[in-house]
């Protein structure tokens, strides 16, 4: 059961207020607990959004299909693997299809709160740059995301079952049930969250537990195509929103010193000035 995101919104301005009391305090663990209070409210405002933004679809659910066929006739045109055969060959275990359909519900949120906390408390120097490639790429996948496409499972005439509704867990109880979420294909959320976690853990950790970051993100994108609610483009085009994303971060960063150089060459000119 998800949090609805009016309550995520006002448990952000909570934390936000007592974030605000703890700043005022000289002393006392309100002080302390003021940074977690602020990066708290701003993960709540994340998930917030992420929550609004998945109930709607500025195109309505009209072309969903003709979208999601287009993808699937660029990927072989591409010779890019195929999804069904992936799905296919998992078929003939259907314990690796039901592990495929839990991970797929358990393994997405989760994990990304578990990482957002490990990373504040251990490695706190890299957390903002994280957390906020996390925001601007949710933010993009999200926009993306408000033109419908439709996932693999919805073309059973394709070969594709869904292995949620055919084998449990299940995501969605059925076709018409919150039908713009489930339109909601095109970039993968889930493929997106999970390679951040997977770069960031490796780049940031040097502990030999590391590697469970990236297992993560293959489990991932293995989850989401096996269970046929993700096409592999999906996956593609989130890390390409996260490559870019990246990008600009770095060069916003390499813009810092230059900024503060220029202020300082004024400031010596200015002396010179003054002293001539």
């Amino acid at each position: 059961m998800w949090l609805p995101w009016e309550y995520a919104l006002i448990v952000a301005a909570l934390l936000s207020v007592i974030g605000a009391v703890g700043r005022s305090r000289s002393t006392g663990w309100l002080r302390s607990a003021a940074p977690t209070m602020r990066e708290s409210a701003i993960v709540f405002v994340l998930y917030a959004v992420w929550r609004l933004l998945g109930e709607v679809s500025v195109m309505g659910t009209g072309g969903a299909r003709s979208r999601g066929r287009w993808i699937w006739d660029v990927e072989r045109w591409l010779h890019l693997p195929s999804e069904l055969t992936m799905q296919r060959w998992t078929l003939h275990a259907t314990w690796l299809v039901r592990f495929a359909n839990a991970y797929y519900i358990v393994a997405h949120v989760a994990p990304l709160g578990i990482f957002l906390v490990w990373l504040f408390y251990r490695h706190r120097d890299r957390y903002v740059a994280w957390r906020n490639l996390l925001g601007f790429s949710s933010l993009a996948c999200l926009l993306i995301q408000l033109v419908p496409v439709a996932p693999p499972r919805l073309y059973p005439e394709l070969g594709f079952i869904d292995t949620g509704a055919r084998y449990g867990p299940r995501v969605y109880d059925s076709v018409g049930t919150n039908l713009a979420g489930q339109l909601a294909a095109m970039p993968s959320m889930h493929v997106a969250w999970a390679v951040l976690i997977g770069v960031a853990t490796w780049r940031a950790s040097r502990s030999r537990w590391r590697w469970i970051g990236p297992a993560h993100a293959l489990l991932t994108v293995f989850a989401v195509t096996v269970t046929a609610y993700h096409w592999l483009a999906d996956g593609i085009v989130a890390g390409a929103v996260l490559a870019i994303g990246a990008l600009i971060g770095r060069r916003l960063g390499s813009l810092r010193p230059v900024v503060a150089l220029r202020r300082g060459d004024a400031m010596v000119a200015s002396t010179e000035l003054v002293d001539r």
